[in-house]
């Protein structure tokens, strides 16, 4: 079995409803995205498949929550767009859309406290992360 993983970030906006805490308000994140890929049989090259269509398929998952107010997004209609919920959502894309490949998608981890730039000069908050399989 070999295994390959495509590491991915997009912006957005979120609130959760029925929430007793700060993330009730209106706030944002910098996710992370790791979407990873299973497969049995190399190709005559010695590739699983290559990455430029993997990296293609997470980029078309998240171009519409990308710089987005995910409350607003109809996949989460009706329901708070946590990490599990988001995890939920990308995996069922990248899924549905890897299908012909030579390598499934079996797993999506979504970190919502990344940060991509300068180190933090203090500790920084716990991760909020989800994984779906």
């Amino acid at each position: 079995m070999y295994e390959l993983t495509v590491e991915r970030q997009f912006s957005a906006a979120h609130r959760l409803d029925n929430y007793a805490g700060p993330c009730a308000r209106l706030h944002g994140h910098n996710y992370r995205v790791l979407v990873s890929f299973r497969g049995e049989t190399l190709d005559q090259g010695g590739f699983l498949v290559d990455f430029t269509p993997l990296k293609s398929l997470c980029d078309e998952a998240l171009v519409d929550l990308d710089h987005q107010f995910l409350n607003e997004h109809p996949a989460f209609a009706g329901r708070n767009p946590t990490a599990e919920a988001l995890a939920q959502h990308i995996f069922a894309r990248v899924q549905a859309a890897a299908a012909d490949l030579p390598a499934q998608a079996y797993d999506a981890y979504i970190d919502a406290t990344w940060r991509p730039s300068s180190p933090p000069t203090a500790p920084p908050p716990a991760s909020r992360a989800a994984s779906i399989r």
